[in-house]
């Protein structure tokens, strides 16, 4: 099942020259509702608004949106996604000066995969490159033109995600979440900066969080990868999906480790 409102109002139609639909022209966030509650929804609203702010979008969407989320009838587990464009425009790239946002609202049914949680997921390398972008990086913009390029390079259901680098070789993020490793030269939890392009994913800086606050370091840097191949444990993660461990990255091999298997106990107790 799935109902929508666009605008607070019940419908799955929007304009065709809404340009959202013409440009990519907007920003996206998909959040778990897990039991009827939305979760992390501050720490999604927070990054919703510093993307539109980085766009150039009018101040007081964001409380248009909560007035939306009150009206939602959210039970069980779900997926909410949040959609918002810079509305309707005359033809042409520049943006009108006056910005009616369209604000797009879905909730869907979720089904809650809880055996790659538990036994863990295999992984490809892909072969497109995340293009450097520093403008754009961290965004959860609609233009995901590069993600579906990379995606459509598998089809085997045996490989669950695929990774990402960008053009001059870095690992950055997987097709749909953000990565971390454990290094076992250097004892070092280790995660791609999110600086030139890829996601700065909201569950990714929420485990950031976890780990400060449990004193375990974490390392942000640039990574060729080949240090994937030194790696003891791995996983990949993002809001609907929580914590997936690698078990398989193409010929590395990987155990689910105790740090990988802590932090998703850890995670648990959070969002409980």
């Amino acid at each position: 099942m799935q109902a929508a409102w666009v605008n607070g109002i019940s419908t799955d139609q929007i304009k065709v020259a809404d340009r959202g639909i013409c440009y990519g022209d907007g920003v996206f966030e998909t959040i778990a509702v897990v039991d009827g509650r939305p979760q992390l929804l501050s720490q999604h609203l927070s990054r919703m608004r510093s993307s539109l702010e980085r766009l150039g979008f009018p101040e007081g969407i964001e409380s248009a949106i909560e007035s939306d989320l009150a009206l939602l009838p959210f039970e069980g587990d779900q997926t909410l996604k949040l959609i918002v464009t810079r509305g309707d425009g005359i033809r042409g790239y520049m943006p009108p000066q006056e910005v009616s946002a369209t604000r797009v609202v879905t909730l869907t049914d979720r089904v809650i995969n809880n055996d790659r949680a538990d036994r863990g997921i295999a992984t490809r390398l892909c072969n497109y490159r995340l293009p450097l972008n520093p403008a754009l990086a961290q965004l959860k913009h609609l233009n995901r033109l590069d993600q579906v390029m990379a995606r459509n390079e598998w089809h085997d259901p045996n490989i669950a995600e695929g990774i990402m680098l960008d053009s001059e070789g870095f690992v950055v993020e997987g097709t749909m979440s953000n990565l971390f490793w454990l290094n076992s030269a250097t004892g070092e939890l280790q995660t791609p900066l999110i600086d030139r392009c890829g996601v700065k994913g909201v569950m990714r800086d929420h485990i950031i969080s976890l780990l400060q606050r449990e004193d375990i370091r974490v390392v942000e840097g640039r990574f060729a990868p080949s240090v994937l191949s030194e790696a003891s444990e791995a996983f990949v993660c993002n809001s609907l999906i929580g914590i997936w461990p690698i078990i398989a990255l193409d010929r590395n091999h990987y155990k689910i480790g105790s740090m990988t298997r802590k932090l998703q106990s850890i995670l648990a107790r959070e969002l409980d």
